[in-house]
Protein backbone atom coordinates (compact mmCIF):
# COMPACT_ATOMS: atom_id res chain seq x y z
CA UNK A 1 0.00 0.00 0.00
CA UNK A 2 1.21 3.63 -0.77
CA UNK A 3 2.58 5.46 1.97
CA UNK A 4 -0.25 7.14 4.84
CA UNK A 5 0.02 10.36 5.59
CA UNK A 6 -0.53 11.65 9.07
CA UNK A 7 -0.85 15.30 10.40
CA UNK A 8 -1.46 16.53 13.38
CA UNK A 9 -2.15 19.93 14.53
CA UNK A 10 0.07 21.26 17.65
CA UNK A 11 -3.30 21.99 18.99
CA UNK A 12 -4.50 18.51 18.42
CA UNK A 13 -1.39 17.12 19.78
CA UNK A 14 -1.62 19.15 23.20
CA UNK A 15 -5.14 18.16 23.92
CA UNK A 16 -4.60 14.66 22.99
CA UNK A 17 -7.04 14.34 20.45
CA UNK A 18 -6.34 11.65 17.71
CA UNK A 19 -5.28 12.22 14.37
CA UNK A 20 -7.12 11.24 11.01
CA UNK A 21 -5.73 8.87 8.74
CA UNK A 22 -5.33 10.54 4.85
CA UNK A 23 -3.98 8.28 2.07
CA UNK A 24 -1.08 10.07 0.34
CA UNK A 25 -2.80 11.01 -3.33
CA UNK A 26 -0.66 11.72 -6.46
CA UNK A 27 -0.53 15.29 -7.55
CA UNK A 28 0.44 14.86 -10.77
CA UNK A 29 -1.29 13.50 -14.10
CA UNK A 30 -4.78 12.32 -14.06
CA UNK A 31 -7.19 9.36 -12.86
CA UNK A 32 -9.21 8.20 -15.32
CA UNK A 33 -12.48 6.72 -14.28
CA UNK A 34 -13.43 3.73 -17.46
CA UNK A 35 -17.29 4.14 -16.92
CA UNK A 36 -19.86 1.50 -18.74
CA UNK A 37 -22.08 4.47 -19.87
CA UNK A 38 -20.15 7.72 -19.99
CA UNK A 39 -16.94 6.40 -21.54
CA UNK A 40 -13.54 7.02 -19.89
CA UNK A 41 -14.05 10.12 -17.51
CA UNK A 42 -11.08 12.17 -16.59
CA UNK A 43 -9.93 13.80 -13.36
CA UNK A 44 -6.34 15.76 -12.62
CA UNK A 45 -4.79 14.47 -9.90
CA UNK A 46 -3.78 17.70 -8.84
CA UNK A 47 -7.56 18.53 -7.76
CA UNK A 48 -7.49 15.44 -5.66
CA UNK A 49 -6.16 16.40 -2.12
CA UNK A 50 -4.52 13.74 0.61
CA UNK A 51 -8.38 12.85 1.34
CA UNK A 52 -9.44 10.98 4.68
CA UNK A 53 -10.10 7.35 5.41
CA UNK A 54 -10.16 7.06 9.19
CA UNK A 55 -11.29 9.85 11.28
CA UNK A 56 -10.11 11.28 14.71
CA UNK A 57 -12.89 9.18 16.18
CA UNK A 58 -11.69 6.12 14.53
CA UNK A 59 -14.71 5.23 11.82
CA UNK A 60 -13.37 4.78 8.53
CA UNK A 61 -14.87 6.98 5.29
CA UNK A 62 -17.64 6.22 2.69
CA UNK A 63 -14.93 6.13 0.59
CA UNK A 64 -12.65 3.72 2.05
CA UNK A 65 -15.44 1.52 3.43
CA UNK A 66 -16.80 0.90 -0.43
CA UNK A 67 -13.57 0.03 -1.51
CA UNK A 68 -13.33 -2.51 1.06
CA UNK A 69 -16.99 -3.88 1.09
CA UNK A 70 -17.36 -4.39 -2.60
CA UNK A 71 -14.06 -6.08 -2.46
CA UNK A 72 -14.90 -8.44 0.50
CA UNK A 73 -18.36 -9.54 -1.33
CA UNK A 74 -16.75 -9.78 -4.66
CA UNK A 75 -18.77 -7.09 -6.29
CA UNK A 76 -18.21 -7.09 -10.05
CA UNK A 77 -20.02 -4.05 -11.23
CA UNK A 78 -20.72 -0.64 -9.21
CA UNK A 79 -23.92 0.67 -10.75
CA UNK A 80 -25.44 4.10 -9.01
CA UNK A 81 -26.61 7.39 -9.90
CA UNK A 82 -24.56 9.96 -11.78
CA UNK A 83 -23.64 12.07 -8.50
CA UNK A 84 -21.38 9.41 -7.05
CA UNK A 85 -19.03 10.09 -10.38
CA UNK A 86 -16.57 12.84 -8.40
CA UNK A 87 -16.03 9.62 -5.16
CA UNK A 88 -14.90 7.39 -7.75
CA UNK A 89 -11.20 8.81 -8.65
CA UNK A 90 -10.32 8.22 -4.93
CA UNK A 91 -11.70 5.01 -4.80
CA UNK A 92 -9.70 3.85 -7.66
CA UNK A 93 -6.70 5.55 -5.77
CA UNK A 94 -7.53 3.24 -2.57
CA UNK A 95 -7.49 0.22 -4.72
CA UNK A 96 -4.29 1.18 -6.60
CA UNK A 97 -2.52 1.65 -3.53
CA UNK A 98 -4.31 -1.84 -2.20
CA UNK A 99 -3.34 -4.16 -5.48
CA UNK A 100 -6.72 -4.38 -5.43
CA UNK A 101 -8.60 -4.36 -9.16
CA UNK A 102 -11.49 -2.39 -9.19
CA UNK A 103 -15.02 -3.35 -10.56
CA UNK A 104 -16.20 -1.99 -13.11
CA UNK A 105 -18.61 1.27 -12.80
CA UNK A 106 -21.27 2.62 -14.48
CA UNK A 107 -22.97 6.07 -13.52
CA UNK A 108 -27.03 6.39 -13.92
CA UNK A 109 -28.85 9.63 -15.36
CA UNK A 110 -30.39 11.50 -12.17
CA UNK A 111 -34.09 11.57 -11.98
CA UNK A 112 -35.27 15.20 -12.54
CA UNK A 113 -38.99 16.26 -11.60
CA UNK A 114 -40.61 17.66 -14.94
CA UNK A 115 -39.84 21.13 -14.61
CA UNK A 116 -36.18 19.34 -14.31
CA UNK A 117 -35.53 20.41 -10.76
CA UNK A 118 -34.22 17.64 -8.30
CA UNK A 119 -36.75 15.20 -7.87
CA UNK A 120 -39.14 15.38 -4.36
CA UNK A 121 -41.76 14.08 -2.70
CA UNK A 122 -43.73 17.51 -3.71
CA UNK A 123 -43.39 15.91 -7.37
CA UNK A 124 -45.25 12.86 -6.30
CA UNK A 125 -41.89 11.01 -5.87
CA UNK A 126 -42.74 8.04 -3.62
CA UNK A 127 -41.13 4.44 -2.07
CA UNK A 128 -41.79 1.74 -4.16
CA UNK A 129 -43.75 0.21 -1.08
CA UNK A 130 -45.98 3.64 -1.38
CA UNK A 131 -46.64 2.84 -5.42
CA UNK A 132 -47.93 -0.53 -3.92
CA UNK A 133 -50.60 0.83 -1.49
CA UNK A 134 -51.67 2.97 -4.73
CA UNK A 135 -52.45 0.57 -6.84
CA UNK A 136 -49.45 0.17 -8.80
CA UNK A 137 -48.42 -2.90 -10.27
CA UNK A 138 -44.71 -4.53 -10.32
CA UNK A 139 -44.49 -5.04 -13.91
CA UNK A 140 -45.76 -1.62 -14.53
CA UNK A 141 -43.37 -0.13 -12.31
CA UNK A 142 -40.58 -2.42 -13.29
CA UNK A 143 -41.54 -1.02 -17.37
CA UNK A 144 -41.67 2.13 -16.42
CA UNK A 145 -38.45 2.16 -14.45
CA UNK A 146 -36.58 0.41 -17.14
CA UNK A 147 -37.72 3.26 -19.75
CA UNK A 148 -35.98 5.89 -17.67
CA UNK A 149 -32.76 6.22 -19.60
CA UNK A 150 -32.87 3.17 -21.61
CA UNK A 151 -35.37 2.56 -24.57
CA UNK A 152 -35.65 -1.07 -26.53
CA UNK A 153 -35.91 0.83 -29.38
CA UNK A 154 -38.53 1.25 -32.15
CA UNK A 155 -40.50 3.97 -30.36
CA UNK A 156 -42.16 1.31 -27.74
CA UNK A 157 -43.35 1.62 -24.03
CA UNK A 158 -44.51 -1.90 -23.09
CA UNK A 159 -41.86 -4.34 -22.47
CA UNK A 160 -42.16 -7.91 -20.20
CA UNK A 161 -39.47 -8.54 -17.66
CA UNK A 162 -38.45 -11.78 -19.87
CA UNK A 163 -37.80 -9.49 -22.98
CA UNK A 164 -36.04 -6.57 -21.16
CA UNK A 165 -33.20 -9.28 -19.38
CA UNK A 166 -32.88 -10.78 -23.19
CA UNK A 167 -32.41 -6.94 -24.72
CA UNK A 168 -30.40 -4.81 -21.83
CA UNK A 169 -27.96 -3.73 -21.93
CA UNK A 170 -25.87 -0.58 -19.73
CA UNK A 171 -23.67 0.53 -22.28
CA UNK A 172 -27.38 1.83 -24.37
CA UNK A 173 -28.39 3.55 -21.11
CA UNK A 174 -28.46 7.35 -21.98
CA UNK A 175 -26.03 10.11 -20.30
CA UNK A 176 -28.93 12.70 -20.00
CA UNK A 177 -31.45 12.90 -16.92
CA UNK A 178 -34.41 11.40 -17.01
CA UNK A 179 -38.11 12.92 -16.58
CA UNK A 180 -40.24 11.24 -13.48
CA UNK A 181 -43.28 11.07 -15.44
CA UNK A 182 -46.45 10.08 -12.59
CA UNK A 183 -48.57 10.13 -15.75
CA UNK A 184 -46.82 7.80 -18.16
CA UNK A 185 -46.22 5.05 -15.27
CA UNK A 186 -50.23 5.59 -14.62
CA UNK A 187 -50.60 4.91 -18.25
CA UNK A 188 -48.86 2.14 -18.21
CA UNK A 189 -49.92 0.61 -14.98
CA UNK A 190 -53.33 0.83 -16.75
CA UNK A 191 -52.28 -1.58 -19.67
CA UNK A 192 -50.76 -4.02 -17.08
CA UNK A 193 -53.86 -3.92 -15.56
CA UNK A 194 -56.25 -5.00 -18.67
CA UNK A 195 -53.69 -7.97 -19.86
CA UNK A 196 -52.85 -9.63 -16.46
CA UNK A 197 -54.30 -12.74 -15.66
CA UNK A 198 -57.71 -12.43 -13.93
CA UNK A 199 -56.91 -15.01 -11.68
CA UNK A 200 -53.88 -13.43 -10.60
CA UNK A 201 -55.77 -10.07 -10.70
CA UNK A 202 -58.32 -11.51 -8.28
CA UNK A 203 -55.47 -12.37 -5.84
CA UNK A 204 -53.71 -9.23 -5.81
CA UNK A 205 -57.24 -7.48 -5.31
CA UNK A 206 -58.34 -9.02 -2.06
CA UNK A 207 -56.06 -6.77 0.03
CA UNK A 208 -57.29 -3.96 -1.59
CA UNK A 209 -60.97 -4.88 -0.96
CA UNK A 210 -60.43 -5.90 2.37
CA UNK A 211 -58.59 -2.22 2.96
CA UNK A 212 -62.22 -0.92 1.97
CA UNK A 213 -64.33 -3.38 4.31
CA UNK A 214 -64.75 -5.52 1.57
CA UNK A 215 -64.95 -9.42 1.65
CA UNK A 216 -64.56 -10.74 -1.73
CA UNK A 217 -64.21 -14.27 -1.07
CA UNK A 218 -67.41 -14.12 0.55
CA UNK A 219 -69.00 -13.84 -2.56
CA UNK A 220 -69.02 -16.20 -5.76
CA UNK A 221 -65.46 -16.07 -7.33
CA UNK A 222 -66.80 -15.98 -10.93
CA UNK A 223 -68.73 -13.41 -9.73
CA UNK A 224 -65.94 -10.89 -8.54
CA UNK A 225 -63.74 -11.88 -11.88
CA UNK A 226 -66.50 -10.99 -13.74
CA UNK A 227 -66.72 -7.48 -11.92
CA UNK A 228 -62.92 -7.06 -12.63
CA UNK A 229 -63.42 -8.00 -15.86
CA UNK A 230 -66.17 -5.06 -16.28
CA UNK A 231 -64.61 -3.03 -14.48
CA UNK A 232 -60.69 -2.91 -15.34
CA UNK A 233 -61.12 -1.51 -18.99
CA UNK A 234 -61.97 2.24 -17.50
CA UNK A 235 -59.22 2.60 -14.57
CA UNK A 236 -55.82 2.86 -14.03
CA UNK A 237 -54.57 1.21 -10.95
CA UNK A 238 -56.05 -1.44 -8.20
CA UNK A 239 -57.30 1.29 -5.51
CA UNK A 240 -59.60 2.71 -8.49
CA UNK A 241 -61.09 -0.73 -9.45
CA UNK A 242 -62.26 -0.57 -5.79
CA UNK A 243 -63.47 2.84 -6.10
CA UNK A 244 -65.44 1.81 -9.65
CA UNK A 245 -66.55 -1.42 -8.40
CA UNK A 246 -67.79 -1.03 -4.18
CA UNK A 247 -71.64 -0.54 -5.52
CA UNK A 248 -71.27 -4.82 -6.60
CA UNK A 249 -71.01 -5.66 -3.26
CA UNK A 250 -72.83 -3.30 -1.08
CA UNK A 251 -76.54 -2.26 -2.16
CA UNK A 252 -76.47 0.29 0.64
CA UNK A 253 -75.01 2.92 -1.90
CA UNK A 254 -75.89 7.13 -1.73
CA UNK A 255 -77.23 8.32 -4.61
CA UNK A 256 -74.91 11.08 -6.53
CA UNK A 257 -77.36 14.20 -6.23
CA UNK A 258 -76.29 16.02 -9.22
CA UNK A 259 -77.61 12.53 -11.00
CA UNK A 260 -80.90 12.53 -8.67
CA UNK A 261 -81.64 16.13 -10.00
CA UNK A 262 -81.11 15.03 -14.00
CA UNK A 263 -82.41 12.20 -14.38
CA UNK A 264 -84.97 10.98 -11.66
CA UNK A 265 -87.90 12.97 -13.17
CA UNK A 266 -91.15 12.28 -12.86
CA UNK A 267 -91.18 11.43 -16.78
CA UNK A 268 -88.27 8.84 -16.09
CA UNK A 269 -89.49 6.91 -13.52
CA UNK A 270 -92.63 6.47 -14.73
CA UNK A 271 -91.04 5.36 -18.07
CA UNK A 272 -88.80 2.81 -15.81
CA UNK A 273 -91.84 1.77 -13.46
CA UNK A 274 -93.40 0.43 -16.96
CA UNK A 275 -90.13 -0.78 -18.18
CA UNK A 276 -90.12 -3.11 -15.18
CA UNK A 277 -92.30 -6.19 -15.99
CA UNK A 278 -90.67 -6.47 -19.39
CA UNK A 279 -87.26 -6.67 -17.41
CA UNK A 280 -88.84 -9.42 -15.47
CA UNK A 281 -89.45 -11.43 -18.48
CA UNK A 282 -86.03 -10.81 -20.29
CA UNK A 283 -84.64 -14.61 -20.77
CA UNK A 284 -81.92 -15.01 -21.22
CA UNK A 285 -81.17 -11.55 -19.01
CA UNK A 286 -77.85 -11.14 -21.16
CA UNK A 287 -76.29 -7.63 -22.07
CA UNK A 288 -77.88 -8.25 -25.66
CA UNK A 289 -81.55 -8.89 -24.51
CA UNK A 290 -81.57 -6.35 -21.96
CA UNK A 291 -80.20 -3.90 -24.90
CA UNK A 292 -82.83 -5.15 -26.91
CA UNK A 293 -85.43 -4.04 -24.88
CA UNK A 294 -84.92 -0.81 -23.13
CA UNK A 295 -84.16 0.97 -26.80
CA UNK A 296 -87.77 -0.82 -27.79
CA UNK A 297 -89.39 0.23 -24.96
CA UNK A 298 -87.82 4.07 -25.34
CA UNK A 299 -89.23 4.03 -28.72
CA UNK A 300 -92.61 2.66 -27.44
CA UNK A 301 -92.61 5.30 -24.46
CA UNK A 302 -91.34 8.17 -27.26
CA UNK A 303 -88.30 8.82 -24.97
CA UNK A 304 -84.44 8.98 -25.70
CA UNK A 305 -83.25 5.80 -24.78
CA UNK A 306 -80.23 7.59 -23.37
CA UNK A 307 -83.03 8.79 -20.60
CA UNK A 308 -83.51 5.30 -19.39
CA UNK A 309 -80.48 4.42 -19.70
CA UNK A 310 -79.24 6.92 -17.22
CA UNK A 311 -81.86 6.26 -15.22
CA UNK A 312 -81.37 2.57 -14.49
CA UNK A 313 -77.72 3.20 -14.06
CA UNK A 314 -78.05 5.18 -11.20
CA UNK A 315 -81.14 3.36 -9.78
CA UNK A 316 -78.28 -0.18 -9.66
CA UNK A 317 -75.05 2.00 -8.99
CA UNK A 318 -76.60 5.17 -7.00
CA UNK A 319 -73.52 6.79 -10.10
CA UNK A 320 -73.34 8.65 -13.17
CA UNK A 321 -70.31 7.14 -14.24
CA UNK A 322 -69.92 3.21 -14.49
CA UNK A 323 -69.25 0.51 -16.73
CA UNK A 324 -71.43 0.10 -19.65
CA UNK A 325 -75.34 -0.87 -18.45
CA UNK A 326 -75.97 -3.51 -20.23
CA UNK A 327 -73.51 -5.61 -19.01
CA UNK A 328 -72.96 -4.00 -15.34
CA UNK A 329 -76.38 -5.38 -15.47
CA UNK A 330 -76.07 -8.78 -16.87
CA UNK A 331 -73.20 -9.06 -14.07
CA UNK A 332 -75.42 -8.06 -11.08
CA UNK A 333 -77.78 -10.44 -12.42
CA UNK A 334 -81.91 -10.21 -13.00
CA UNK A 335 -82.55 -10.73 -9.32
CA UNK A 336 -80.69 -8.34 -7.67
CA UNK A 337 -81.45 -5.33 -10.72
CA UNK A 338 -85.17 -5.97 -9.92
CA UNK A 339 -84.75 -5.21 -6.04
CA UNK A 340 -82.48 -2.50 -6.68
CA UNK A 341 -84.49 -0.41 -9.36
CA UNK A 342 -87.97 -1.38 -7.07
CA UNK A 343 -86.14 0.07 -3.87
CA UNK A 344 -85.01 3.37 -5.80
CA UNK A 345 -88.71 3.61 -7.22
CA UNK A 346 -90.12 3.53 -3.48
CA UNK A 347 -87.38 5.83 -2.35
CA UNK A 348 -87.80 8.82 -5.16
CA UNK A 349 -91.45 7.60 -6.99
Amino acid sequence: MQEYQFRRSKKRIENGEKAVVRIKAPVEGTTVVHDIIRGDVEFSNDQLDDFIILKSDGNPTYNFVCVIDDYLMKISHVIRAEEHLSNTPKQLIIYEALNIQPPQFAHVPMILAPDRSKLSKRHGATSVEEFFENGYLKEAIVNYLLLLGWSPGEDRTIISLDEAIQKFELEKVSKNAAIYDINKLTWINGYYLKEIDIDDLYERMKYFYSKNGIDISSFDKEYVKSVLKLVREKVKTLVEVVSASTYFFDSNYEYEQKGVEKYFTADNLKCLQLLLNDLKNVQPFSSEEIEKLVRSKAEEFNTKAANLIHTIRMCISGRTVTPGLFEMMEVLGKDEVINRIEKTLKIFA
